[in-house]
């Protein structure tokens, strides 16, 4: 079993709240992703689980055990750090074998489980040597195996990628996907790439400023984030927001006006919206070429190329933020030149003064590529 139930729990520095009142479930067998941006709290909350921090207030309660005056090694957690806190001296199956050695396990039974471990990490091959000649890659998964043969709960894993190149994290995503699977175990992972949350996790749990501003699984974040925080935090580029007026409400939706044009967004209204400030969302790949319910006509000050796509940043007069379009790479654009761009109505996402999303009466769709007209360019 590996249930983790965390009730109301709060931590503070002195008057300094880091986290407030955090309440989660996380069932048997589930990988669960804690992101968010640098500050949020998420390692302090993991450690706090792990028991390497002090909970303030509320209960941490594993299996239906509250653990909140346990030592780490009796929680029944095992937790990967984000530098691999090898033993630089050791051979990999010292290295894997250390916590076993500490609870004076037999030596038949050690070798087993050791091996066990670096056959299910691909790493059998490397028992005798030492950290010092293996990649990163190789290295954090000696870390992952020193977790693996404690056969723990839950295992927790502390942004364990970040000290990666790129090609070698995207590895490692898959490999962790992969050892999930095949050892059906909890586990919680932290980081701040959005890329690897939206990758591995079965549920997110996006943290801000000390609270959980959304959970879900990974698409329901993307398609229906309850706030504008979540909104512009999952998905990559980040969502377009662009400050609109509501000009009525009907049973279809909320019209809103942008500069001059209404769109009719469906979403369910709610009463007393008319003359308010609204913000219109729309995702970066949603937006395409030529006329739409929105049309805007824009200059391109960056453009990427990216094989499969070309996305153009645009700054728009006044807006105080980029407007970003992620369109097909054969696209012949070119910075500076103006380009005339539609956004759809069932694309589009809308949140009040306070940040909080209009529930969506549609699915947002995939992209049909076959609208795109390069000769509109």
């Amino acid at each position: 079993m590996g249930q983790l139930t965390l009730n109301k729990v709060q931590k503070s520095y002195g008057t300094y709240e880091v986290l407030k009142s955090i309440e989660l479930e996380v069932g048997n067998g589930e990988f669960v992703v804690f992101v968010g941006p640098s500050g949020c709290g998420k390692s302090t909350l993991l450690r706090m689980i792990a028991g390497l921090d002090e909970t303030t207030a509320g209960d941490i309660v594993i299996d239906g055990k509250r653990v909140n005056d346990l030592p780490p090694v009796r929680r029944g957690i095992a937790m990967v750090f984000q530098s691999y806190a090898l033993y630089p001296h050791m051979s990999v199956f010292e290295n894997i074998a250390f916590p076993l050695r500490v609870e004076k396990m037999p030596e038949e039974k050690l070798k087993a489980k050791v091996q066990h471990a670096a056959r299910i990490l691909h790493l059998d091959q490397r028992l005798e040597q030492k950290p010092g000649m293996l990649s990163g890659g190789q290295r954090q998964r000696v870390a992952i195996g020193r977790a693996i043969v404690r056969e723990p709960k839950i295992f927790l894993f502390d942004e364990p990628l970040s000290n990666l190149d790129a090609a070698l994290r995207a590895d490692m995503r898959i490999e962790l996907a992969k050892l999930h699977r095949h050892l059906k175990a909890t586990m919680i992972y932290v980081t701040h790439d959005q890329v690897e949350a939206m990758t591995m996790a079965d549920r997110i749990v996006v943290l801000n400023a000390g609270e959980i501003a959304q959970t879900g699984a990974p698409l329901e974040l993307y398609h229906k984030p309850a706030n504008i925080f979540v909104a512009g935090f999952i998905g990559n580029p980040k969502m377009n927001f662009l400050p609109v007026t509501c000009t009525g409400v009907n049973d279809a939706g909320v019209e809103v006006d942008y500069k001059g044009q209404t769109i009719l967004v469906p979403v369910v209204p709610r009463a007393g919206m008319t003359g308010r400030t609204l913000t219109l969302g729309v995702r970066p790949e949603h937006i395409r070429m030529g006329d739409a319910d929105l049309t805007l006509t824009v200059t391109p000050s960056v453009i990427e190329r990216l094989g499969a796509h070309t996305v153009a940043y645009v700054a728009l007069d006044g807006e105080g933020e980029n407007y970003c379009a992620m369109l097909p790479g054969t696209l012949a654009i070119r910075a500076d030149q103006r380009v005339k761009t539609g956004i759809r109505a069932i694309d589009c996402h809308l949140f009040d003064e306070k940040g909080m999303a209009f529930e969506r009466r549609v699915e947002t769709t995939d992209i049909d590529m076959s609208h795109f007209d390069p000769a509109a360019a």
